[in-house]
């Protein structure tokens, strides 16, 4: 079996991170478990990241990356509400057939909440970026209004909170996220 390049190895890396981290959150997951899931020493793992929190946000602009070029691609040739609705149903299969995503997007903001609670600015800035990344590459295809962009990303937030919890898909909960009945 060939060895693995150090860029390959980060990439088993980022992807170990992501499953740690979304289970754990970011002070509940070691650099231990991440380095006995991927296979490699902590020595190892601090050779290809300087530390805990570098891997943590690799592993969050991965999450945000992974997302904005699942909406990129949903909302290819398409406008307003053909771009919304194709985006909204590829993040709702993203998220239910890998969860993984959603919770490490929930550790994310956790993350930067407790940050910046001790005065660490560095996890909001790279979550914002993300963030407004995000917001650029749906805001143009739901026809550059602010008012629209905004209510996808909110209806977002609820989805994920909703997912979460693990309400079923039939429940009355999810009732007004579709399209309404005289949408068409």
């Amino acid at each position: 079996m060939a060895r693995m390049s150090a860029e390959e190895r980060r990439e088993s890396v980022i992807r170990a991170a992501t499953t740690e981290f979304a289970r754990g959150g970011y002070h509940g997951t070691s650099t231990e478990a991440i380095a006995r899931r991927v296979g490699v020493s902590q020595p190892y793992l601090f050779r290809l990241f300087p530390g805990k929190k570098a891997i943590f946000l690799a592993a969050a602009e991965r999450c945000v990356e992974d997302t904005i070029r699942m909406f990129a691609e949903a909302a290819e040739g398409l406008e307003g509400e053909e771009a919304r609705h194709a985006m909204g149903e590829a993040y709702i299969e993203a998220i239910s057939e890998q969860p993984e995503r959603l919770m490490m997007q929930m550790q994310m903001y956790l993350a930067v909440a407790a940050a910046e609670e001790e005065g660490d600015r560095e996890f909001g800035e790279a979550v914002r970026a993300g963030w407004m990344r995000l917001w650029d590459t749906i805001h143009l295809p739901l026809g550059a209004d602010p008012h629209d962009t905004t209510t996808f990303l909110a209806q977002g937030m609820l989805i994920n909170c909703l997912v979460a919890m693990g309400f079923p898909a039939d429940h009355r909960v999810w009732a007004g996220l579709g399209p309404s009945e005289s949408d068409g």
